[in-house]
């Protein structure tokens, strides 16, 4: 069979009277454009585009500008986007950083009071340190003088004795350990003939004058003195010569 020449579509030629009203109406009708499937379909009459494989072409050429213009706004954004963006650190709002500096001064007047009370607690301490320490020597000092003390009248009895000339033998050996003991614990004897006199030293117990002397001297010592270290046990008994 000899096929028939088509006939051609007036609406795809556009021959029909009136131009190309067709066309319009097919451009006028509205598009929907799914980016997932990059395809653009056509809500005009279905039985002239189905019928019609002109329009075929056309309605491909659409789909592929579609596509190109999508690809290029995706580029676009892609390029305005530029670097990733990162998120600044938060800053503290200004309530909370007055409320932190209060705090962090108010733990500074804390820590300037405890240190105040720690130096005035540890000046207190080497106070009493010192206070203590001289108390117990001068606890020491008057128990060892008050020791001594007692002892006294022993050592005028060998001074005694050793002025009669009785101290001879083991009695004088015995007498020199005895005054070399006591000196260890700091006995000092003084009250010599001879020595200027002092008032707060010696007890005068007889005055004289004398052209042999230029002030007052002692010139008999009846009774020597003691004294521990700086402190006096007891005052010498002398008898003093004034000058003429």
């Amino acid at each position: 069979m000899t096929e028939k020449p088509r006939a051609a579509d007036p609406g795809a030629t556009g021959s029909t009277p009136g131009g190309s009203a067709p066309a319009e109406q097919a451009g006028d009708g509205p598009r929907v454009v799914i980016r997932n499937n990059r395809k653009i379909s056509e809500t005009s009459e279905p039985a002239a585009t189905a019928a019609d494989a002109g329009s075929d072409a056309p309605a491909e050429g659409l789909v592929e500008e579609a596509e190109v213009v999508v690809d290029e706004i995706e580029v676009e954004a892609a390029e305005v986007a530029g670097p990733p963006v990162v998120d600044a650190p938060a800053q503290p709002a200004d309530g909370g950083g007055t409320a932190l500096g209060a705090e962090l001064e108010a733990l500074r007047k804390d820590l300037d009071e405890r240190t105040r009370d720690l130096q005035r607690v540890t000046a207190e301490y080497a106070n009493y340190r010192k206070r203590v320490d001289r108390d117990k020597g001068l606890v020491t000092e008057q128990a060892t003088g008050a020791m001594l003390a007692a002892l006294l009248p022993i050592l005028d009895d060998l001074d005694r004795a050793r002025e009669h000339g009785d101290l001879v033998g083991p009695f004088g050996t015995m007498a020199e350990q005895l005054t070399a003991a006591l000196g260890k614990f700091g006995l000092t004897a003084f009250g010599e003939q001879g020595d200027s006199f002092d008032p707060t030293r010696h007890e005068a117990v007889a005055h004289q004058t004398s052209a042999d002397v230029t002030e007052p001297t002692c010139v008999q010592v009846m009774r020597r003195g003691y004294q521990v270290g700086e402190r006096l046990l007891r005052p010498a008994m002398v008898a003093v010569a004034d000058p003429e």
